[in-house]
Order: C-alpha cells, then structure tokens, then sequence
C-alpha cells in the first residue's frame, strides 16, 4: 500500500505542479486563474485533455504542440516533475498526518511564489492569505486553539523581524530593500518554522542566493533581483530537512 500511495501522491503532485504554473503565471498579472482556458501560447489553440496530462503530455508529443508543432519549453515537465517528488516525499517522510498537510500548504505556496516572482517580482498577497486560511483551519483543528495562538505569535515575531531587517537595509542602501511581499511571507515562516528557524531562513537563502544572483545580474544586466525564490527555498531545505532551530538554542543553552 506505501507503494500505491507513494504513486498517487506524485501523480497528485505532478498534477497540481502544473496547476500552480498557471498561478503563478496568472496571479501576478491580475488574470482569472479559470479563464481562459489552457492554450498553445504559439497558436492559441485550447488544449483538450489529451495535451494536459502532466509529464506524459509532453514526452508523447515530443515536447511539441499537437497542434501547429510549436516546441513545448521543457520547464513544465521538469517543474511538474519536482513537485510530485516533492509531494512524494512528505507522505514518505510523514505519512498521512496533519504534519503532511502542513507542509503540503507550505511547499505549494512556495512554488506559485518562485514563478510570480522569479517572472514579475512579485509575491500576491492572495497566495498568502490562502495559506494562511488553509494553516489557520489545520492547525485549529488538528492541535486546538492553544496551538493557533503560538504560531500566530511565532508569525508576528518573523514578520516584525523581518520589517525590521528591510528598515535597515533601506537606510543602509538609501532606497527600497526588499519588497512588502517578502515580509509577509516570513509571517508564514513563522507560523510552518517557528520564528527562530524563520530568521534562519533569511541567511541560509542569503548564501544560496548569491552565486544564483551573480549569474542573473551578469546573464540579464539588472541589479534588482527577486529574493522571495531564494527565501523559500531555504525554507523549504529547513522544513524538509527537519531542521529545527528551538531544539539546537536549547541543546546549546543546556
């Protein structure tokens, strides 16, 4: 049964790998995620559901459209790709409980981010507030009231931290540090991570950034980089990882 289950999660994952392609595309352009319908980009003709199985669309026609021929961009198939093995490994890794869910919330708010951002630089505050609704709603009924408290506190803690951070960096580099989008999300952080584990969050995807933002700046010839990529890939190493940054403060405070 692990097996089966194992595959339905990655087919589950592969599915709404493409579906979160499509929002993030969309969102940030202020476009209906239902309307219109999915479409050759080259020619425009509406896809029926033979050209929208993820993955196995792609490799039986070719990476082509079936329609004018058009070469289909391998990004979809390597994206859906990645989020059904991601999908995989949280039910690997916690099976069905409510820590699944929690973390299934968590990693598709951080792919819909990597495409609006990396494409618009900007992170909608639609994607947050689901996400925050939907960890609102898991962890009061999962864990009860008392937990809904602590993790709003750890989000308000990662949240003001993080304005605090873009404080500084405004005044140090005398403009905008960091857009409003990066510091709501660290309240997100906050509440999936604990808010130490969050801020640690902001360094870890600082290192991971720097050669990637090297090769942006020199490939694209622009200083302004999306860092909310970046900040949710390091939360989502730290989370997979189950890295916790409250047990090692304790082991060294012993």
């Amino acid at each position: 049964m692990v097996v089966y289950y194992a595959c339905v999660m990655f087919i589950f994952g592969a599915c709404f790998g493409s579906f979160y392609n499509v929002v993030g595309y969309r969102l940030p352009r202020n476009m209906s995620i239902v309307t219109p319908a999915s479409h050759c980009t080259s020619c425009n003709h509406k896809l029926n559901i033979g050209d929208l199985f993820p993955i196995f669309s792609y490799l039986f026609l070719r990476g082509k459209c079936r329609y004018c021929k058009a070469k289909v961009g391998l990004f979809y198939p390597i994206f859906e790709t990645i989020t059904g093995f991601l999908f995989l490994f949280c039910y690997l890794k916690y099976g069905f409980t409510k820590e699944l869910w929690i973390s299934l919330i968590f990693i598709s708010i951080s792919l819909i981010i990597i495409i609006s951002d990396y494409q618009t630089m900007i992170i909608p505050d639609e994607v947050l507030l689901t996400a925050l609704i939907l960890l609102l709603g898991v962890y009061g009924f999962g864990y009860g009231i008392e937990k809904v408290g602590s993790v709003l506190f750890h989000g308000f803690i990662a949240f003001s931290l993080m304005y605090i951070l873009k404080l500084f960096g405004d005044f140090l580099f005398k403009r905008e540090s960091m857009g409003g989008g990066d510091i709501k999300l660290m309240f997100i952080f906050g509440m999936v991570l604990g808010w130490p584990t969050a801020v640690l969050a902001i360094f870890f995807s600082a290192f991971i950034a720097l050669p990637a933002s090297l090769f942006l700046i020199n490939k694209e010839n622009s200083h302004e980089i999306p860092f909310g990529p970046f900040l949710v890939i390091a939360a989502m190493i730290l989370l997979l990882s189950g890295f916790d940054m409250n047990s090692l403060i304790a082991v060294m405070t012993y």
